[in-house]
């Protein structure tokens, strides 16, 4: 085991207190960690698929993608070193009975996880050559991606459908099947080497917000709003990972008279406007290390001077964020609906006195990952298909809400507290996998 690696399973401290020096976590260079996602790649193909297709009652699985339009399932099944699909690049998975086959029918074989299929010398026709081992196969239900609910399951694209089509015998285009519950299994079901490794990639996104949200980086009066922003970017790339979100950074400040009791009239988000004592700053960013994504909102308060810590009001309004974050975790039981977990936290959170905000999503492969999807910022009823998913165990959650509360300190002034950690679900229970913020950043301290 190399010292990359060795370093990469110290699992670094969740938060920080006020005032400590920000510690990184190693980076792995490229070579390493091309070699552990194939190694997760090659588990996840030979754990998660036959399961997916087994319950699904699924024998044969055809993904079709083209360079530089890939299906967003088959961009997560090629080797690390293939950055997209070469020409077309179809995947066939068939389920024999005792093992799932798995065949590229195309020039090339997927590197070692999918055997070439198709000579074209010998059969010039790519889709010939795929209705050929179709028709050997003989399978019962062939499942495609096409979805209208589910972007991540809608990969086929039209003219890719209609070139299957055509190939097919009559025989077998009755047997098609749209069954979107396969793409969005294999993105967002998580296996165990790759939840060994996620504590260490939220790491290190919280060290970068401690260290943005800290004085060596922010000074009162001088940086601004859109300083932070292009700061949070340029350091995740000095870190050799990628942003997958512009990152935002806003302020919520105390306002004098009568504007001050309107929440709109206290969010100031100018990029220009300078960070001041007494601001309450919200960030929301997210980084890619790994071929796994973060999502991370978190506060840091702007100390006055002779202040030593955030206001009462405001420690309590982060409090108030905090219990509702636990209200829905609670709410997390396998083979539930998102819907149902959203109505069951609102229900609960409005019934202890909370102004509740839920817009909850799945996370992994991508940012706004696969699964059910519990709320959305604009529609707190419920969002239809989406959220009548059924929550799946091993799975991972960016738990994102807000909660708003009134501070004394500020006149009585309306504050919301937006909160996003990311969160794994084992099928019992939900555990932060890096930690929460539960005290501000708090910039000025000594």
């Amino acid at each position: 085991m190399t010292k990359h690696l060795i370093a990469l399973l110290v699992l670094a401290a969740p938060l920080w207190a006020e005032g400590e020096t920000t510690t990184y976590p190693d980076v792995l260079p490229l070579r390493e960690r091309a070699a552990l996602m194939d190694t997760w790649l090659k588990d996840r193909l030979e754990t998660i698929v036959p399961a997916l297709m087994r319950e699904r009652g699924v024998d044969m699985w055809v993904l079709i993608a083209r360079e530089y339009n890939e299906d967003p399932v088959v961009k997560t099944m090629l080797p690390a070193t293939w950055l997209s699909a070469r020409r077309r690049t179809v995947l066939v998975f068939f389920d024999t009975g005792t093992s799932v086959e798995r065949l590229a029918v195309s020039r090339y074989a997927v590197g070692d996880l999918f055997d070439a299929a198709w000579v074209p010398e010998d059969q010039p026709d790519q889709w010939a050559r795929l209705a050929e081992i179709i028709a050997e196969r003989n399978p019962k239900r062939i499942a495609i991606n096409v979805s209208p609910t589910f972007a991540l399951a809608d990969g086929l694209t039209k003219s890719q459908y209609d070139g299957l089509v055509a190939a097919l015998p009559d025989a077998y285009r009755g047997r098609l099947v749209q069954d979107p519950a396969l793409a969005i299994g294999w993105l967002e079901r998580r296996t165990p080497a790759e939840m060994a490794h996620y504590k260490h990639i939220v790491g290190l996104a919280h060290a970068i917000i401690h260290e943005g949200f800290s004085s060596a980086v922010t000074t009162p009066g001088k940086t601004t709003v859109q300083d932070m922003m292009w700061w949070f970017r340029e350091r995740i790339r000095d870190m050799r990972v990628t942003a997958w979100f512009h990152p935002t950074v806003s302020i919520q400040r105390q306002k004098s008279g009568r504007e001050g009791k309107n929440f709109a009239d206290a969010f100031d988000a100018g990029a220009g406007t300078t960070i001041m004592p007494g601001d309450l700053i919200h960030v929301d960013f997210g980084i890619t290390y790994l071929g796994l994504n973060t999502d991370t909102q978190h506060h840091a308060y702007v100390l006055r001077a002779g202040e030593s810590d955030a206001p009462a009001g405001l420690k309590a309004a982060l409090a108030a964020g905090n219990r509702l974050q636990d209200i829905l975790t609670n709410a997390y039981a396998a083979g539930k609906s998102g819907d149902a977990a959203l109505a069951e936290t609102r229900a609960r959170a409005i019934a202890e006195g909370l102004e509740p905000l839920i817009y909850t999503h799945p996370i992994g492969k991508h940012g706004h990952g696969a699964g059910a999807t519990i709320g959305l910022w604009d529609q707190q009823g419920g969002t239809g298909a989406r959220g009548a998913y059924p929550i799946v165990a091993n799975t991972a959650w960016s738990i994102e809400l807000s909660s708003t509360s009134t501070i004394p300190e500020w006149g009585g002034q309306r504050v919301r507290i937006m909160l996003e950690e990311d969160a794994f679900f084992d099928g019992t229970a939900v555990s932060y996998i890096d930690g929460r913020q539960t005290d501000f950043h708090v910039i000025g301290a000594q």
